[in-house]
């Protein structure tokens, strides 16, 4: 049986600046975009979340809940500084750490027990390694799969370790509100409340038929989720077959341009992977699901192989604007990923030309280089609208 952990720092980028403003200790923090310029909320610590403040809000509105937060603007190179440390932290424990986004990640440390000792072991190792190195806070979830180890680091926050007995699995899980289950936002919980279901252990009483009629292929899914049952592999991003980002927003987004800041926002830690990690693609897709539990995804195939930001960035809009079903908007996730990964040197014609494409690469090469020598705010890229995006990310596939 698999021993597998989910890491997840608590209200990382806010953390980081009561770290570093350490005079704030204790007072609500903010991070994200300018309210003049439409910009939303990023990150705010849990004195922010206390008046309401979550991932995703507009500015305009956090400023209205809570007008005597600090507010600060997004650091994201200073902030991937920190994660590339914790990513280090991991590695000493397992080769195996699947990073989901800068803040959380799965470990499978299945193979390190004899010599880091038990599962919760490691956990606490690992919590007290990022405490003494970072002075962070991060909360753990142990479990046989990745399902459960996401829902148990959820469980106890912040500063939270919860172990999941394999042995009881359903104890732990039958008293949890569906709204736990991966996928089951408003729309649906609405939809399972008229049933009489509120709880897993309801769910887990279903007939996988029923749940196949209201949900489709998702219904089997949902219901091998209500059992505990995740087989999904552990796998380090130089092993996928793509590197992806998503987002689930606390409250449904009706706003196109919040969509397209969040969208931005992802599209540049995706493109960081792609660099760090050596690899290009040549498919980029968006994934986008509705308040009713409807998911779609679209995909977009460039002439060559790419980890330049700004191509990347300019398709997924793209597919944003152009390719949504015509219908009502109200999101409550959305997710890019690239994909065709392509190691050969064959150069073909690109979505620039071949002059724009060297500037842009070169661009990313510039902006990594000195934002990881000065910070975030010493080099930005020019974006059409506010870069400042959301950070509450879910599980990547």
């Amino acid at each position: 049986m698999r021993t597998i952990l989910h890491v997840d720092m608590d209200a990382f980028y806010a953390s980081i600046e009561e770290r570093d403003h350490p005079e704030l200790k204790g007072q609500p923090i903010i991070v994200g975009g300018q309210a003049e310029s439409r910009g939303v909320v990023s990150a705010a610590n849990y004195a922010a979340r206390e008046f309401g403040v979550h991932s995703a809000m507009p500015m305009k509105t956090a400023r209205a809940l809570c007008p005597h937060a600090h507010y600060f603007p997004v650091r994201m190179k200073d902030y991937a500084a920190v994660s590339q440390i914790i990513q280090q932290i991991f590695h000493r424990f397992t080769p195996l750490v699947e990073p989901l986004s800068l803040d959380e990640a799965f470990l499978d440390v299945t193979g390190s027990k004899l010599l880091f000792g038990s599962g919760e072991q490691i956990a606490h190792s690992i919590k007290r390694e990022i405490q003494e190195s970072l002075q962070l806070i991060a909360s753990v979830g142990v479990a046989p799969n990745k399902f459960l180890a996401k829902i148990a680091s959820d469980a106890d926050k912040p500063d939270g370790l919860v172990l999941v007995d394999p042995n009881r699995i359903h104890e732990f899980l039958d008293p949890l509100p569906i709204s736990r289950i991966w996928g089951i936002g408003k729309v649906a919980t609405k939809r399972f409340n008229q049933l009489g279901i509120q709880t897993v252990s309801q769910l887990r009483a279903l007939e996988p038929a029923l749940l196949t009629e209201l949900f489709g292929e998702q219904g089997q899914h949902l219901w091998k989720l209500s059992q505990g049952i995740d087989d999904r592999p552990v796998v380090p991003e130089r092993q996928a077959k793509s590197i992806s980002r998503e987002t689930t927003f606390s409250q449904d987004v009706t706003d196109l341009e919040i969509l397209k800041a969040v969208l931005i926002e992802l599209v540049e830690d995706v493109a960081r992977r792609l660099r760090k990690n050596q690899l290009r693609g040549k498919t980029i897709q968006l994934k986008i699901r509705y308040d009713d539990f409807s998911t779609f995804t679209r995909a977009s195939t460039i002439a060559q192989p790419t980890d330049i930001t700004r191509e990347i960035q300019e398709t997924a809009l793209q597919i944003l604007e152009q390719r949504l079903p015509a219908r009502r908007l109200s999101i409550r996730l959305i997710g890019v990923g690239v994909t065709g990964f392509d190691h050969s040197s064959r150069q073909q014609r690109s979505l620039f030309d071949e002059e724009d494409q060297q500037k842009y690469a070169r661009l990313d090469q510039i902006k990594d280089q000195i934002a990881d020598r000065f910070g975030f705010d010493s080099l930005k890229r020019g974006n059409r609208i506010s870069n400042e995006a959301a950070d509450e990310s879910e599980e990547t596939e």
